[in-house]
């Protein structure tokens, strides 16, 4: 990019009056250089079968090139119109719930050949629109792609073809990976298959889940191929990737493979939406933006995030800055917001944009004028930036699948559960707080020795190969830090009937037999303070750890169990590895970690959240440290690094910033009011 995308989609669709001229004027006023339009409006552009209408998107386009607003244009294919649904009803999606009825969108089989054809059709003819114009600098790939479910008669035939051709037509060798006899499920001629939905084996399922994935990535590499045909050099092609959702972005997507779906991509985009007000703790943010970044290791798009969102999230004065800044801050090239104006009616009536159903200036739309004009004038500092994070976090979406189908539980209910995305979550929540930056890595990732430190978090459904990997990563140097659950069933959920864990019993230098659930069990040990002074405790899931060559970080406290080791260190080859048996406390595990970091040589900073720092090189060759004061106190550092200037720095209790190059000197105090944040640009070029 040359320089930062700043904007919102934009939905003339939508609009109860006449607003364009007006939504320019308020646009340029706010520096808005990009908007995305098209992706949801099928039903306007094809209003019946074979009768096309781009008016709306030919108006916006003509008005934005004139303005010098630069359009992205996404395919209208996630929401189908009723001509198809009531022409072809087995379009819709049959799920284990059964034939979806029309109304939400993302109901519909991506595999279907009818919606194929009308797919491809409608987005040829919006790309022979479309692609030539100037303005358009780039196109989206559908929307939040999933595979919605989708198990109808054809996707199970598929899945079939695909078993027949992963176990060489050998009915033997599928019944036995996948432990088919157990209540008589097992097949013995092909013709037999049963429907999938009904399975109780976790091995066939979740293979069936890792299937769904695929047709996903197929189904996005197949309209990357439809759209490469018409794109001007230049123009790039991208998806807005999201995330697992519990009421806001959380963890790794369960429905898609981000990785697999990265490779038709020319630049990863990504949606994130958070918690605001007094919740806002930027975890989301940096989360989501971690992960997208990894996915090929360079710069992406955040293509949507919340501008007002729900009115629980309406920002506080300087949140949506602070937010802006997050985002470029962990490697976006672009802030968009979802979306321009607060829609009228239908689903997403209280999902509220820049601007509110009045039209009318607000604290938000002002406060996003303010960061426009930040944008516009020290961007270029900004754009393309560079990490080179020496720890990195594994993560996998087969894990995902299997932890769903057997749950780590606190007790005989699933209402204590905790799922793998709550792992994952746990390892990253406590390096962010400990202002440790991280990547990200899947099974299919090489060169894992360039990072110090990789922490695996819950690998429960892993191939001999990936074990090995990681054992041959720790002998070469490397600091492994894996949790509980890692490595117990191959990669087709089958228990290994080996002592636990597995493949790792000699790199971690322990083993187990028996595991449990935790009841005022707490941890003693070297690692916490012999007598547990800290109250450090287990809790959900603990593994009874016998150490063989690894030396006892921690224990557990419970007379019963006091014989166990909990947390552990072992020396293997030239590396380390820590098992973490058990999941503990915050102030534990963070503890862990900074042990762990330090004998490994990785700096760790000395502050912490509620001010986040995050840093990379520019186009210029320098290093640029974002300091985020994610609380509402006003927050005071000493800056500890190479003299710079000051680049940006928020002013107390204002929406304002002041745009400055104020000389920064090592050992200057930094104020940050609340919500604010401080961008320092070091005077000397980065080493490389």
């Amino acid at each position: 990019m040359k320089k930062l995308l700043f904007g919102a989609a934009y939905y003339d669709e939508y609009m109860p009056c006449e607003r364009l001229e007006q939504d320019i004027v308020l646009m340029k006023k706010a520096r808005i250089n990009t908007v995305r339009i098209a992706e949801s409006t099928w039903s306007t552009y094809e209003p019946q079968e074979g009768c096309f209408d781009f008016s709306h998107a030919e108006r916006v386009m003509n008005a934005m090139e004139d303005a010098g607003i630069q359009v992205i244009i996404g395919t209208p294919t996630y929401a189908i119109p009723t001509w198809m649904a009531k022409s072809y009803p087995d379009v819709l999606a049959e799920t284990t719930q059964g034939r979806g009825i029309y109304g939400a969108r993302q109901i519909m089989d991506i595999t279907h050949p009818a919606y194929l054809f009308y797919a491809e059709r409608v987005i040829r003819r919006l790309m022979e629109c479309t692609a030539h114009r100037k303005c358009v600098i780039g196109f989206q790939l559908d929307n939040e792609t999933k595979h919605y479910g989708t198990a109808g008669k054809n996707v199970q035939e598929k899945f079939v073809k695909y078993l027949r051709e992963k176990f060489h037509n050998d009915l033997d060798a599928l019944n036995q990976a996948f432990g088919l006899d157990y209540w008589s499920n097992r097949i013995n001629a092909w013709e037999d298959f049963p429907d999938v939905r009904g399975t109780i084996n976790g091995s066939l399922g979740a293979e069936f889940e890792k299937f769904q994935r695929s047709l996903v990535s197929a189904f996005l590499s197949w309209q990357a191929e439809i759209v490469r045909e018409y794109c001007r050099e230049g123009q790039f092609i991208t998806h807005n990737l999201d995330f697992e959702w519990r009421g806001h972005s959380f963890g790794v997507q369960p429905k898609a493979n981000h990785f697999q779906i990265s490779k038709c991509l020319t630049v990863c985009g990504t949606d994130i939406y958070h918690p605001s007000q007094d919740e806002l703790t930027g975890t989301e943010i940096a989360f989501g933006g971690d992960l997208i970044r990894s996915l090929k290791q360079d710069n992406y798009l955040l293509l949507e995030t919340e501008a007002q969102g729900f009115p629980n999230w309406t920002p506080y004065r300087g949140q949506l800055r602070l937010q802006a800044y997050s985002h470029l801050a962990s490697g976006a090239n672009s802030v968009m917001y979802w979306h321009w104006h607060s829609i009228h009616n239908s689903f997403e009536t209280y999902w509220k944009g820049l601007l509110s159903h009045d039209f009318q200036e607000n604290d938000t739309y002002r406060e996003a004028c303010e960061i426009g004009r930040e944008f516009s004038e020290i961007g270029s500092h900004l754009v393309n930036l560079k990490k080179k994070n020496q720890v990195a976090i594994l993560v996998s979406n087969e894990s995902i699948t299997a932890l769903e189908w057997f749950k780590i539980q606190a007790t005989s209910s699933d209402n204590e559960s905790i799922r793998y995305n709550d792992v994952v979550r746990w390892i990253y929540d406590a390096l962010y707080q400990m202002n440790i930056e991280c990547d990200f890595l899947w099974p299919e990732s090489e060169n894992l020795i360039q990072y110090k430190v990789i922490f695996v978090p819950a690998l429960y459904a892993a191939p001999d190969s990936l074990l090995q990997k990681l054992q041959q990563y720790t002998a070469s140097g490397g600091t492994l830090v894996a949790t509980f659950k890692t490595g117990f069933t191959d990669e087709n959920v089958k228990v290994s009937h080996k002592v636990q864990p597995r493949l790792l019993t000699g790199c971690l230098g322990v083993k187990y037999h028996q595991f449990a659930f935790p009841k005022n069990v707490g941890l003693c040990g070297k690692a916490i303070g012999e007598n547990g002074a800290n109250n450090a405790e287990a809790s959900v899931f603990m593994e009874l750890l016998i150490p063989e060559t690894a030396e006892v970080l921690a224990y557990y406290g419970h007379y019963n169990w006091k014989d166990y080791a909990a947390i552990t260190k072992n020396r293997y080859g030239e590396g380390t590895a820590i098992y973490l048996g058990c999941m503990t406390d915050a102030d534990t595990l963070k503890s862990v970690i900074h042990n762990t970091l330090q004998e490994a040589q990785v700096p760790v900073p000395q502050t912490a959240y509620p001010v986040i720092l995050r840093k990379g090189i520019n186009d210029f060759g320098k290093t640029i440290r974002y300091y985020l004061n994610y609380s509402g106190g006003t927050q005071q550092i000493r800056y500890g690094y190479h003299n710079g200037k000051c680049l940006l720095i928020s002013k107390e209790l204002s929406m304002e910033s002041t745009l400055a190059s104020t000389e920064i000197t090592f050992g200057s105090t930094l104020t940050l009011p609340p919500w604010g944040l401080c961008i320092i640009e070091e005077n000397e070029r980065a080493k490389s």
